[in-house]
């Protein structure tokens, strides 16, 4: 996940004594998954507060402050992290930096109309998507890494995280069942419209095709909306998925060219089964 970034190994990860684990993470799905496995024996600091975006984020004064009292900071690898962990690091150098999502094998970010991009050949840069977290094959990647770091940093807990592990791999089958069930009448590749291209993991692990609204991160210019307008129809779209961090103008005006409905849904929400089901329940019109 983090290649370019720091990443400080278990070398040096002493047992907490007596005490809490102080751990910072990125974004709200991660605390939902921190919860799940850490309990009451973990206390957890949010950098990426709900509404915000992590393609952006600036952390605040306070959080800063979090930093310089945390244990460890489990990193994911969005965007805002490759800019601020060697921050954190600096200012808190006792910090164990350790990444989740290892293991997960990354996508590339998805692009609308690859005709409209102009790529040198000789240095083509690859975005990854960071939002490895709306696979429920990759979560079960995330909290098995969770888990031993825990238990390496906290073993007198050993017994108590490996419990709640269990749960909620208990949670991830029931949620990917749901999912398999609710999808199961769509075809194989079937379509649905997104403004920002956050669900590439979760359509790939359904079989599923997402068309993004954004081109690299930019609203389409008009000419580029008219063939998203074109191509939605002749794709028979039937809802255009939005998050609440990031602006809504061109995917009104695709949803009303196309009298489709817009459907509020942000890979950010911490109510991360919930929101997984949703979200294929809006796909399957069901």
């Amino acid at each position: 996940m983090l290649k370019k970034i720091l990443i400080i190994g278990f070398l040096g990860l002493g047992s907490v004594v007596n005490a809490n684990v102080n751990a910072i993470v990125s974004v709200l799905p991660q605390v939902t998954f921190l919860k799940a496995i850490g309990g009451d024996k973990v206390n957890i600091s949010l950098m990426v507060k709900p509404g915000n975006s992590p393609h952006t984020y600036e952390p605040k004064p306070s959080q800063m402050r979090s930093i310089s009292k945390a244990d460890v900071y489990f990193a994911i690898g969005v965007e805002f992290e490759k800019i601020w962990l060697p921050k954190f690091i600096n200012q808190n150098n006792k910090m164990k930096v350790l990444d989740i999502g290892n293991g997960v094998t990354l996508m590339e970010m998805e692009k609308h109309h690859k005709d409209n991009y102009k790529e040198n050949h000789n240095h083509k840069t690859i975005s990854f998507d960071p939002h490895i977290w709306t696979s429920p094959d990759n979560v079960r990647v995330i909290i098995k890494n969770i888990l031993k770091y825990l238990v390496k940093i906290d073993n007198k807990n050993k017994e108590y995280y490996t419990n709640n592990y269990k749960k909620f791999i208990d949670t991830l089958d029931e949620t990917d069942n749901k999912i398999k069930n609710i999808l199961k009448e769509l075809p194989r590749d079937a379509k649905f419209m997104v403004f920002h291209p956050a669900w590439g993991y979760f359509a790939k692990q359904y079989c599923l095709k997402q068309i993004p609204i954004e081109i690299e991160g930019k609203s389409p210019k008009p000419k580029d909306i008219i063939k998203l307008i074109n191509d939605a129809k002749e794709q028979n779209i039937k809802a255009i998925f939005t998050a609440p961090e990031f602006s809504e103008k061109v995917a009104k005006r695709v949803a009303t060219e196309l009298n489709i409905p817009i459907v509020k849904i942000s890979p950010l929400n911490p109510k991360w089964s919930k929101n997984l089901i949703k979200l294929a329940k809006s796909i399957s019109n069901k």
